[in-house]
């Protein structure tokens, strides 16, 4: 029965990593070469036209401010389509991985629905023994049985706070 328990946080864990890890791939997004490049550009047009501070380069550093305003703007579209393809992109590996979700826990909720999923001792469980136990206390050894809706619960909160912890840990 423990490796049953042990089975179901695993697996709940993973599902919640994978979530953890696909939010924190949307909130921080990717740069591609191409902006990298469009970037150090700018930088060096706009480091080049502060070098030129005379009057007589004056017409030079105003065209290559200029040059600079318009590799911002083809920078800020390139971004844009960007953040409009990796939505659409992790909209659906979000809807993907919901319906996996529910997948896995009905999958389990069915395989464990008439079986305890672990026995544990009642004074572990004290005071809350009642909410986790599934058919009260196994005759025979004196232990709480633990079903599968408390424990997919249980293991679900921690597992939300672990793959908060190492989700980022496996994107580095």
């Amino acid at each position: 029965m423990a490796l049953a328990a042990i089975f179901v946080f695993l697996l709940v864990c993973a599902v919640h990593v994978l979530e953890s890890m696909l939010d924190l791939a949307k909130k921080r997004g990717s740069v591609s070469d191409e902006q990298v490049k469009l970037r150090v550009a700018i930088t060096q047009l706009l480091k080049e036209s502060s070098a030129l501070s005379t009057p007589s380069t004056f017409a030079q550093a105003a065209k290559l401010k200029r040059l600079a305003a318009a590799k911002e703007k083809e920078l800020a579209k390139l971004q844009q389509s960007d953040i409009k393809g990796k939505q659409s992109l992790h909209e659906k590996y979000g809807k993907v991985l919901k319906a996996t979700k529910v997948l896995v826990y009905g999958l389990l909720v069915l395989s464990f629905w008439s079986a305890p999923v672990a026995t544990v001792p009642n004074h572990l469980l004290q005071p809350f023994g009642r909410m986790f136990s599934w058919k009260g206390v196994d005759a025979a050894t004196g232990r709480v049985v633990v079903g599968i809706i408390p424990w997919l619960f249980l293991t679900s909160r921690v597992s939300k706070l672990l793959s908060q912890k190492l989700a980022p840990i496996f994107l580095h």
